[in-house]
């Protein structure tokens, strides 16, 4: 699973806040609902994993789970247009996990019948991935949030992969990957940089770069999830406190 060094995560500018999807969402008027919807929905498709690993963990077996999260998916963009006359409060993460409840509460059999086949289905590694990182959550809401924040992780990871390999340093990255959260033990720098072939403390300085702009990246993934830089900086002590594993987030 993907982790990244317990410090500190990186504020991304100011100005980047006007445009989130989650500040588009919170923005919308009458005037500009097809763009908050198709914020809403942009977002919700990122975050499959934690609806998925909730669903599961409240009971339901892995193909009604994934019945159930496409058509919360398609409800929740649906609702926008149908119900919201004010801007949601909060941040991404809460409000999703606040709808999936009320979701879960109604008919929900007859909303996930709407979500035909036209409609975007879940990843295909939705369940295996829950085995892997959810085996002991201690409730739905654990799981869920555990998921949100393995996935704002793992979309870092793989933007820093793609990075990478677009510089020419995919060899590198791919040896440096498994100490993106923690340090090799002595003698394995040495080894690493015989393998590739360069001097150890060129691979200290790679990976200090790269552990940085993992921080970087995480930083900007959550920012979409929020409308300011307070609750960015709330994001991240959230996302911190669940790798730390606290027991729970508010």
């Amino acid at each position: 699973e993907p982790e990244m060094p317990m410090t500190s995560l990186s504020q991304p500018s100011h100005d980047r806040f006007a445009n989130t999807r989650w500040s588009i969402v919170m923005q919308q008027t009458s005037g500009v609902v097809g763009e908050g919807r198709s914020a809403l929905g942009e977002l919700a498709q990122r975050f499959w994993y934690p609806v998925y690993a909730y669903v599961r963990r409240c009971g339901h077996p892995p193909e009604i789970s994934r019945e159930i999260t496409r058509g919360f998916v398609r409800h929740l963009t649906d609702k926008f247009d149908a119900d919201w006359q004010h801007p949601p409060p909060g941040h991404f993460r809460r409000f999703l996990l606040g709808e999936l409840n009320e979701f879960l509460a109604g008919d929900w059999r007859a909303l996930a019948a709407n979500a035909d086949a036209g409609h975007p289905a879940p990843p295909a590694d939705l369940e295996n991935r829950n085995l892997r990182d959810n085996a002991g959550a201690a409730s739905p809401e654990a799981a869920y949030q555990r998921s949100f924040a393995l996935e704002v992780l793992a979309r870092a990871l793989q933007k820093l992969g793609a990075e990478a390999r677009q510089a020419g340093h995919r060899e590198m990255f791919d040896a440096l990957k498994p100490y993106l959260a923690q340090d090799p033990v002595p003698g394995e720098y040495e080894a690493i940089a015989q393998r590739l072939r360069i001097r150890p403390m060129a691979l200290v300085l790679a990976l200090k770069r790269l552990r940085q702009r993992l921080r970087d990246l995480t930083g900007r993934e959550l920012a979409d999830t929020v409308a300011s830089p307070d609750d960015l900086a709330a994001e991240q002590a959230a996302l911190l406190a669940v790798l730390r594993g606290a027991p729970k987030l508010q």
